[in-house]
């Protein structure tokens, strides 16, 4: 069983919204991430910017996906600068470096070709990046250490809410029979889904209807469907569309309404091989949850 880790996150001002400040316990990396218009204010944290690092700049979010650029830096922070002027298109900007100054130009050339390597695998997010990076050639142990270093980044990633490097499931598609896959079979199409952490997700190779019924225009779920085409994420495959890759939705509901292109319950349409719904599964679930046994006390 995997070990637990400990996180401290240090809000700026106590704002939630504001500056935070990321570590791992026992860690000498860090992570900080600034929103755009408060850019300014990374000149009180020096000793967190002011170094070799790679960075992330985060658009806001839209219909399907977040657009994101990866970059690396021996002053991190004067590279942040030229981005105020040279993109316009990122809301916050996160900001990994080292709290011992171990990062040398390769290891930060190495990090940050990694980095794209696994955002462009997970998919999560539309990386605007112009081309690929070919990792650099370390020794053997600073590539373990830079391979650590990636992991516990990862971590403090999903804590700071951007799991861009995660894969939206953790084994390829073929591999997935350990997880609960459920079936959706209408008019021709058929998809196999399943849920996780973040939502329910549709493996690739599912088919949905290329239909879309004026009925979900209004809770977003056409918008939806069509961006998710023009994503490239559904694509034309003779009369149905058919998912390029695994797909994260925010609920069974709405990769039904995907997939059907009308309204549907998810938690009735997604049923397993031997007919149980997604509805019955989490039923039983509930009721695995063990009640209180102490007496109300007036």
């Amino acid at each position: 069983m995997a070990l637990g880790r400990s996180i401290r996150i240090y809000l700026e001002g106590g704002e939630v919204s504001g500056i935070r400040h990321a570590e791992l316990v026992n860690w000498t990396g860090q992570a900080l991430l600034c929103p755009r218009n408060r850019v300014v204010e990374l000149a009180q944290w020096e000793t967190a910017v002011r170094r070799p690092g790679v960075y992330f700049l985060i658009g806001s979010e839209n219909i399907t996906q977040r657009d994101a650029y990866i970059g690396e830096a021996e002053v991190a922070a004067d590279r942040i600068k030229t981005h105020l002027s040279g993109k316009d298109f990122w809301q916050e900007v996160l900001i990994f470096t080292s709290k011992d100054e171990n990062l040398t130009k390769a290891h930060i050339k190495y990090l940050e070709a990694r980095i794209i390597q696994l955002a462009k695998a997970a998919g999560r997010y539309r990386l605007i990046n112009q081309k690929d990076e070919t990792p650099v050639v370390l020794p053997r142990a600073d590539k373990d250490a830079m391979e650590e270093y990636l992991n516990n980044a990862r971590i403090l990633l999903g804590a700071l809410g951007h799991r861009i490097l995660d894969p939206v499931i953790d084994q390829p598609s073929s591999q997935s029979s350990q997880l609960t896959r459920l079936l959706y079979s209408v008019k021709g199409a058929s998809a196999i889904g399943t849920v996780t952490d973040d939502g329910f997700v549709v493996l690739k190779g599912s088919t949905a209807l290329t239909q879309v019924h004026d009925s979900i225009r209004p809770s977003g779920y056409a918008a939806l469907k069509e961006g998710l085409i023009k994503a490239g994420k559904l694509v034309k495959r003779g009369d149905v569309l058919q998912f390029a890759s695994d797909t994260l939705f925010s609920s069974a509901s709405a990769a039904a309404a995907v997939v059907y292109g009308n309204s549907a319950n998810g938690r009735i349409c997604w049923k397993t091989q031997e007919g149980q719904t997604l509805k019955e599964i989490e039923e039983e679930q509930a009721r695995r949850i063990p009640s209180s046994s102490m007496a109300e006390v007036d």
